[in-house]
């Protein structure tokens, strides 16, 4: 037995990457003093499969599938920023039609992340009840997404130039349904959660970034907006269709962990208005821009028509990437999704750089955690909103 310990004797301790509320495969070294963190690094590469390099080997046709497995909560915004970037830079325009299915599949998708969020921020702090109420309706959510496109999670929905098929007859009023269904669901969860004494207790003023903290460390999303800096992307740029519609930025003043559980609580209230406004208002027309079909590889010429119809690998339909440099975002549910893309005049990107928000939002997490107790790392962590797949990509 060794004597009482001193002041001295720090522990050190490996949480995850098997821990059930790391989100993920993130590893955290801490180090602790009893219950208090002295310090934090996070270890981070266990889910990292080279997505920029398989990007660089790939067309822009071949590569849609993959992108769904970065952000694989919020799928249907990886694949917007995936055909931005070659839209903008072929500038190619997309109808109507598809830009509003386009907007109403990323608010669908929103939703649906934000209550993916929810539920084990909940379950981390001790509250298990939400967990269960979220699947519920982030289930009507993949039921509506398996009736447009087939899939529940990785839909391989967006094209350069539009969405992949058309809204399916009857899916605009069952949507409609569930616009009407989910607000008081989201009623339901501000009264079991938002004034529940206990939950309070464990996240106000727990984990404060200050307005200045969050411009320098580059965060962005509902962590830039907790801080009291009203700054969205689908404002400022405009991208798809988003001024058409009435909606406000959800901020908040105070910066802590119960800001960031407010804003994106609301945020699930405003994408509800944002779909509603879009079903109601959805022009006709195609869905999908059939000039580009023109991009497809002509066939070789010295084959005729007869040796054509027996070559078992048909080329891909390309689409030549111009010979420039081009940076392009939307905001995703957990911040600034962006990609900053060259072209080299070929089908394939000569570069491909992911800037994941869940990445740049875990920077500041040993800040965070410093000179709090043990039990509040999953509070602060789980108000991040981090997936391990765009972190590590």
């Amino acid at each position: 037995m060794n004597g009482p310990a001193t002041r001295k004797d720090l522990m050190i301790v490996n949480m995850g990457p098997h821990h059930p509320s790391m989100h993920g495969v993130l590893r955290l070294i801490l180090t602790l003093d009893g219950e208090d963190v002295i310090d934090c690094e996070p270890i981070l590469g266990y889910l990292h499969r080279g997505m920029e390099k398989i990007a660089e080997n790939r067309t822009i046709i071949q590569y849609l599938p993959y992108v769904t497995r970065w952000d694989y909560l919020a799928t249907m915004f990886t694949e917007a920023i995936t055909v931005n970037g070659p839209e903008q830079l072929g500038n190619i325009q997309v109808p109507k039609r598809a830009s509003y299915i386009r907007v109403i599949m990323l608010e669908l998708s929103r939703i649906a992340s934000h209550l993916l969020w929810l539920g084990p921020f909940m379950a981390d702090i001790g509250a298990q009840t939400p967990f269960f109420y979220i699947f519920r309706e982030r289930e009507l959510v993949y039921d509506l997404f398996e009736a447009a496109t087939g899939m529940r999670m990785m839909h391989n929905f967006f094209r350069i130039g539009g969405v992949a098929a058309d809204l399916p007859h009857g899916w605009i009023d069952k949507c409609l349904d569930f616009c009407d269904y989910f607000l008081t669901a989201v009623a339901e969860y501000q009264k079991l959660i938002t004034q529940n004494p206990i939950f309070l207790e464990r996240v106000e003023g727990v984990g404060i970034i200050s307005g200045e903290e969050v411009i320098n460390w580059g965060l962005s999303g509902p962590m830039l907006r907790a801080s009291g800096i009203p700054w969205d992307l689908r404002k400022v740029d405009r991208y798809e269709c988003y001024d058409e519609f009435d909606w406000e930025v959800q901020w908040q003043k105070e910066g802590d962990s119960l800001a960031r559980y407010l804003v994106r609580l609301a945020e699930m209230t405003e994408s509800v208005k944002i779909i509603q406004q879009a079903l109601e208002g959805i022009p006709g027309g195609p869905y999908e821009n059939l000039e580009i079909r023109s991009f497809d590889r002509a066939r070789s010429p010295e084959w005729n028509d007869f040796d054509y119809r027996f070559i078992s690998k048909k080329p891909s339909p390309t689409f030549e990437l111009a010979k420039q440099e081009l940076y392009v975002r939307v905001e995703a549910p957990k911040g600034e999704l962006g990609i900053f893309l060259i072209g080299d005049q070929g089908g394939f990107p000569w570069r491909w750089k992911i800037r994941p928000p869940g990445f740049i939002n875990l920077q500041i997490l040993p800040q965070l955690v410093k000179r709090m107790k043990l039990a509040d790392i999953m509070t602060i962590l789980g108000s991040i909103d981090i997936i391990m797949g765009e972190v590590d990509r």
